[in-house]
């Protein structure tokens, strides 16, 4: 089975790492090729490293759907795969015409609340246009895809109002993650007379990861306990704002943000609580990750975070974007070190039993071989000689 996956850019963020640690684990019955458009090149090398095959169709511009379409299609027709999946509003756009032109059928892939409240709310005016544009692009093309993947649960009913899609149509997937060979160091919280309390994060550096929330529950907390310290590791574009908040607050002796660092899993075994107050996510690789450390985690209430922790059983949460039931829920885990600890242990009991990677890539894998078992398309007897599936679809000349 040939499979080709299509994304935006190679950037370091959610998606695009999942998809890193999920790829080289298919069987050698699949010879897996990637492909992306647009100039972010961060995690190219290490896919290459990882023996994927990696393939740059330099488009020019924002968009450049029409080069991107013509570019996609050759590849098509050199590598003649089985089958297309793609993530990612822009490449999933650029994918189902080359899937509608070509006859190779198409996988879509749901991996963030695309068009929900926050999402919305972000944008005005001439943004706002632009928005439903392509919103309205989305639902138009939605039905090309034969079979779509979800990252969880919620994403997938929020699609299925959004773009209008049949349930029964989308398998759920969760992301998953390696297994460390380490757990997390219960002495790190159960320690009388500690010198600090150490909090940390992981994402990407934009306002709808929660950080604002963050730093002004952090603040709150400093008051009552001054040795703590906050870590949030990762990049973006509200570096500068945070950097500027940091400053205004008067807690830069107390907050350090390194930027994307490697193996960034292997660092949370040096803190005492993971905190991720995201507004709204697909499936977090990163909490994922926190949980397989064993870490204690103080996680915001949305959907998606509740279908992997459980509220007191594996973890805190707290009402998202509310600073100040952030700042009690942190102030609890610092006084109560044996129940954080043990609310840890649940945690990776858990990730372990539901996102474990080699699990995630063996079902993963099962639903592709279904798709393209039962897809009609793929029969060999209604391809021409050229590989191409005969249709009434006129071919694309590019």
């Amino acid at each position: 089975m040939k499979i080709l996956f299509v994304f935006d850019s190679l950037t370091n963020a959610g998606t695009e790492n999942s998809y890193l640690q999920l790829l080289p684990r298919f069987s050698n019955n699949v010879e897996v090729t990637v492909a992306y458009f647009y100039a972010d090149h961060c995690l190219a090398g290490e896919f290459e490293d990882a023996n994927i095959q990696v393939r740059f169709l330099a488009n020019s511009g924002r968009y450049g759907f029409g080069t991107g379409v013509k570019k996609l299609f050759k590849l098509v027709k050199e590598e003649k795969p089985d089958l297309l999946v793609s993530s990612l509003l822009r490449s999933n756009l650029i994918s189902r015409v080359v899937s509608k032109i070509s006859g190779v059928p198409l996988v879509g892939t749901l991996v963030s609340d695309s068009y929900g409240k926050v999402r919305l709310d972000d944008f005005q005016g001439r943004r706002l246009l632009k928005f439903k544009l392509f919103w309205q692009l989305d639902r138009w093309t939605a039905g090309i895809p034969i079979q779509w993947i979800a990252n969880s649960s919620f994403i997938a009913d929020a699609h299925c109002k959004a773009l209008g899609l049949e349930r029964n149509k989308i398998e759920v997937i969760y992301r998953g993650r390696e297994v460390p060979h380490l757990t997390w160091r219960e002495s790190n919280s159960s320690k009388n007379n500690r010198i600090s309390y150490d909090f940390v994060s992981v994402g990407r550096l934009f306002k709808t990861k929660g950080w604002t929330e963050l730093l002004d529950a952090f603040h709150l907390v400093l008051r009552k306990y001054p040795n703590c310290t906050l870590t949030i590791f990762g990049e973006g574009p509200l570096r500068a704002s945070l950097e500027e908040k940091v400053i205004g607050l008067g807690i830069g002796e107390k907050v350090f943000l390194p930027g994307n660092v490697p193996q960034v899993q292997d660092r949370l075994f040096d803190y005492d609580c993971f905190v991720f107050p995201s507004w709204y996510e697909g499936f977090s690789g990163a909490l994922v990750e926190a949980m397989m450390v064993g870490i204690p985690v103080i996680a915001s209430d949305i959907p998606m975070n509740l279908e992997a922790v459980t509220p007191h059983i594996n973890a805190l949460t707290f009402p998202v974007k509310d600073a100040e039931m952030l700042a009690a829920q942190m102030n609890y885990a610092m006084n109560h070190p044996e129940k954080m600890a043990e609310l840890g242990r649940n945690a990776r009991k858990e990730a372990i039993e539901r996102f474990d990677i080699e699990k995630i890539a063996e079902e993963y894998e099962e639903v592709l071989k279904r798709v393209l078992k039962t897809s009609p398309s793929l029969s060999k007897r209604e391809r021409n000689k050229d590989g191409w599936r005969k249709s009434s679809v006129p071919p694309f000349r590019g």
